[in-house]
Parts: structure tokens; sequence; C-alpha cells
């Protein structure tokens, strides 16, 4: 028995590769992949060559990057992090066969599973499966963002995601995956005001079409503007909270800007260039602002015995419950064959092709 999977071998060079099944043992579970989506930031950095984990090491010890060789070199044979899949076959009672499950294995149309090493999410019967690629981890990366938010008013004593932005002005820098599902989360926990920023009008259209309100960063001063219509107090003017998602340092300067004084700006984004444009000097140093960095392999200290991936799942099924409908209408621009991923990958990180969500259909 043989599967496909997605390979990226160097710079803006990617394959389907056959390979054969790997065969079950005890404990183990054979998945087949019904839908497995593109993450058009993370992935495509790969084939363009700019993500770090391709020139550096990585000390997990240290958390640092180091010289030497290359953390993930080349060829880049799991890529992909949105897998929805059928269990096929189990030799363990804990995945059941037949159920749908939400993974994270790469883009691959069958995947050996283990459930002491690899998270395996069942998926309820309700919610549309094609959903469930946000269901594993993209929505818990957009969850964590609402938790540090919180973390940041809360400490360890968050109840639940809606602390950080109920009753409070939230503007998201970017409109991409993350940028449009950390709105939501956002519009969701009661947030009293959520504006959308981003120059791309397509997308800014689509986040319209999910119901939220959006703000072009090109036309006029976007930081005059919110900075006028949301005032606090006297010399108190601004968003309480900035989800930062779009990977530009522009973006972040930007957000800083949008703040109130000894505001924070929650940051999602996956930033691969320099930072020029970012002026700290400004309105960093003089507003007294902060930076949280949501990285999804990290809740915020001291969560993590009540906050665990598991927790932001069930989170992400319970906004998917609600928005569900607008997102599979509007957020997924584009389901393809899985035979078409490699020609798709390519024409994405090439440029001559745009997509706000792809979806590989298995």
């Amino acid at each position: 028995m043989s599967e496909r999977n997605v390979v990226v071998t160097g710079p803006g060079e990617v394959l389907l590769r056959t390979e054969e099944t790997a065969p079950l043992t005890a404990g183990t579970f054979r998945v087949e992949t019904l839908f497995s989506g593109v993450s058009a930031g993370t992935e495509l950095s790969y084939l363009k060559g700019t993500n770090p984990y391709l020139s550096a090491g990585w000390d997990a010890e240290l958390g640092l990057f180091v010289d030497g060789a290359p953390a993930s070199p080349y060829p880049v044979t799991r890529l992909g992090y949105m897998e929805v899949g059928r269990v096929a076959e189990s030799r363990t009672p804990a995945v059941a066969e037949g159920t749908t499950v939400a993974m994270t294995y790469g883009h691959r149309t069958a995947y050996r599973g283990d459930p002491l090493v690899d998270r395996v999410v069942p998926l309820p019967e309700d919610l549309d499966p094609l959903l469930g690629i946000y269901v594993a981890h993209m929505g818990p990366i957009c969850a964590n963002g609402l938790l540090h938010a919180a973390a940041d008013l809360y400490g360890s004593t968050v109840r639940d995601l809606g602390d950080g932005v109920r009753g409070r002005r939230v503007a998201v820098t970017g409109a991409g995956v993350v940028a449009l599902l950390t709105a939501l989360f956002a519009r969701l926990g009661g947030a009293a005001s959520v504006v959308v920023l981003d120059p791309t009008p397509q997308r800014r259209a689509v986040a319209e079409a999910l119901g939220l309100e959006t703000l072009d960063p090109t036309g006029d001063d976007p930081a005059v503007v919110l900075k006028t219509r949301w005032r606090h107090a006297a010399g108190d003017r601004g968003a309480d909270v900035v989800f930062q998602c779009r990977g530009q340092a522009s973006a972040l300067h930007l957000a800083l800007r949008l703040l109130r004084p000894q505001g924070t700006v929650v940051d999602l984004a996956f930033y691969q260039g320099g930072a020029d444009v970012l002026r700290l000097g400004e309105e960093f140093h003089h507003n007294g602002l902060s930076v949280r960095c949501a990285q999804i392999g990290r809740v915020p200290r001291g969560l993590a015995s009540t906050w665990d991936r598991d927790r932001l799942s069930a989170e992400t099924i319970t906004l998917l419950r609600g928005y569900g409908d607008l997102v599979r209408k509007h957020l997924v621009s584009a389901v393809v064959p899985f035979e078409e991923a490699a020609t798709v990958l390519g024409d994405m990180a090439a440029g001559r092709r745009h997509e706000l969500q792809v979806v590989l259909a298995g």
C-alpha cells in the first residue's frame, strides 16, 4: 500500500512523492486524509527559503537559534499542520475506527498515527469536516492570542477567552486566516468594537462578509482615525489591545501606533525579514506600550495546567459552531484535489496565485 506526500526539495521546488505506507503495529492507527489546509505563511516560507529553520540550528533547551546545521534542511518532508482524516484501521482502543479526526501530520493522503505521540482531536458530528482543518492547530493559534490578552489583564486567574477583550476596543492588523479567526474570537468574546486593518481590498471584503468592520491603512492615517473615535479620557485614546497578525515590521509599527497609552500588542505574526521601519523610540517609548508574543508553543506562564492545547481546540469548535457557515463561504477561497498540491503551492509561493485559504481534498 502506498500514499502521496508533499515534499519541498529546495526553494521553489515542491513535488508529490509516492511512499510506502508504514504497517500498523500494536497501539497505532491509520488515518486517510479528507482535507488538508494550506498555511500561506509558514508553509510558503519553506518554498521561498525564508524560514529560519532552513539556515540555522535551534537549541530547544536554550531557546536560541545557533550557527550550525539547519534545524530543518531540505528536503522538507512534513509540510502542513491542518489535517482532517477518517480512521480507516486502528490497533488501539484510544482511537476508534470510523472516527473523523483533526490532526497535524502534514500534507499526505494517509498517515500512521500513534496516540502516545500525535494529537488526535475527534470532531463532533455536527461540525462540517472541512472546517476541522482549524481545530487541531490553526484555531488554537488564534485562541492563544486571546488567552495572552486575557493574561495581560488577569495573570493566572483567567476564566475564559473573553477576559482580555470583553467590553474593550480591539484592532486587528492583517486580514489573513489568523487575523480573521482572531477577530471572530474577539467578537465572540464580547469586544465592544473590533476593527480589521489590511491594505488589500479583497481581504477587507472577506472580513466585511464575515461581519467585521474594516479600515484601509493606506487611506487616512488609521491611528488618527481610531484614536479620534476611541476616547477613554483626556490624553488617553486608542485601542485597548491590538492583535498583530501580519508578518511585516510595518504592521507591528502600525499596531503600536493604534494603542492607547500603556496598551498591549498581542503579536501572532511570523516575521521573516528585518525591521527597519519599526521605530521603538516613537509611540512604543513615549506611550509606555507592551508587546506580547503569543506563539502557539507556549500558553501564558501559569496557565498551562488549565489551558492546554485540547482546551484551545474545544474553544475553536465553539467558534466554528457559531461562525462556521460564514467561514466556509468566505474564508475558504479554494478547494482543490490533493493531486494539484505541488502546482498550487508553487504558484502561491511565486505570486502567480493568491488565495486566502486553500484546502486540499484527499
